[in-house]
């Protein structure tokens, strides 16, 4: 087990802790991703609202069992000694087959411990043919260093 990145952050841990948390949610595993939250940590998750480990772990269970072949990368927006602002694209299918880019952004602000005690996501699926995917590393795991990140939106 890694000590958390605490704060205050410098522009190097903010930019480490948004790898960090790339990296987390590209292995699919909630228990995983959750251990990066406070066990008491508030979500907001468009328009669902969570609190504590047990809920971010079910809630993201049953987010990847819908979006299936998920491939994700953050980019760091901004960040002080206490929070992050990252903006996010993933890509995705439902069962039938259909391509989504998901688009977001996040605000995250963490505890003395290096926790995430506060994330609110608001997130816009965009339907895309197959054809338009540009996220293409094996999954589950992490993007390589040589991929690229997020694409400008177009």
């Amino acid at each position: 087990m890694t000590i958390p990145i605490r704060p205050p952050f410098t522009r190097e841990t903010a930019l480490a802790k948004v790898r960090a948390a790339e990296d987390a949610w590209n292995s699919r595993d909630p228990v995983r991703v959750s251990l990066a939250y406070s066990t008491d940590s508030i979500w907001r998750n468009r328009d669902r609202f969570l609190s504590g480990r047990g809920q971010i772990q079910e809630f993201l269970t049953g987010k990847w069992q819908r979006e299936l072949d998920y491939r994700l990368a953050k980019e760091l927006w901004a960040f002080d000694e206490r929070r992050i602002a990252v903006r996010f694209q993933y890509e995705w299918h439902n069962d039938s087959g259909q391509w989504f880019r998901s688009y977001g952004n996040e605000l995250w602000e963490f505890d003395d411990d290096g926790l995430m005690r506060r994330r609110e996501a608001s997130i816009n699926d965009v339907a895309i043919a197959e054809s338009d995917r540009k996220f293409f590393w094996p999954a589950p795991g992490p993007r390589p260093a040589d991929h690229p990140g997020i694409p400008d939106v177009a």
